[in-house]
């Protein structure tokens, strides 16, 4: 069971002599006697091809949508937002499954990590905006974001991710930022004192545990996310 698969974000060669980690990290788990790996938000949904061996790549969007369903903001007022667009996918099935409409911000990265916002597509004025990611790692694309979001006039600025890694100063960094609340899982052990001011921690536990039941019956998977 790997709530967050490390690595995931090194699963293609983007410069020359650059390693394809997550497929070494793949066979490092077979190699070790793993016969099935059950796992959270793959960076890449094409790292389950590495293995040879089963692998039940779960989805925590189901939560973070049962959460935010709960703070009653309409379906006229609410627009999605992928931070690139790689996360177009993810944000559709967040936007479809909330209601709402569907903004998409484009960007390039000098390095890693590191990331300059180059515009935005969709109408976010007046209304509220939900992020979408699966990892929050500097909170550097996060919140080049939120700024331009509010440049855009978004009235309120939300985000949801999987897996907060939190490097460096993010925390202290959101704090500061005028985004409301962050929404991640706790894929990634989060401290206590981590866990006040603008960050909720939402809890896998009955996600992996059902998975774990289902796989020991021989019961569908897939049926934990129709």
């Amino acid at each position: 069971i790997v709530p967050y698969y490390g690595y995931s974000r090194q699963e293609k060669k983007t410069t020359g002599r650059e390693p394809i980690t997550a497929k070494l990290v793949a066979n490092l788990m077979t190699t070790a006697g793993c016969d099935r790996l059950i796992t959270i938000d793959l960076h890449a949904a094409a790292i389950q091809g590495f293995f040879d061996i089963p692998v039940d790549n779960l989805v925590a969007m189901p939560i973070v949508v049962d959460y935010f369903r709960h703070k009653h903001i309409s379906s006229e007022e609410l627009v999605v937002v992928s931070p690139d667009a790689g996360g177009v996918t993810r944000a559709r099935m967040f936007a479809e499954r909330l209601g709402a409409g569907l903004a998409i911000i484009f960007k390039r990265r000098p390095r890693p990590d590191a990331v300059d916002v180059m515009d935005f597509v969709g109408e976010i004025d007046g209304k509220t905006a939900l992020i979408v990611d699966d990892i929050i790692s500097t909170g550097g694309t996060l919140l080049r974001g939120v700024e331009l979001l509010k440049e855009k006039g978004a009235k309120r600025v939300f985000a949801a991710t999987t897996h907060g890694l939190f490097a460096g100063d993010a925390l202290e960094a959101i704090e500061r930022s005028p985004i409301e609340e962050v929404i991640v899982t706790d894929t990634v052990p989060i401290s206590s004192v981590a866990r006040q001011g603008k960050l909720t921690v939402l809890s896998v536990a009955p996600l992996l545990g059902e998975a774990i039941r289902r796989n020991y019956f021989n019961l569908s998977v897939s049926k934990l996310f129709g």
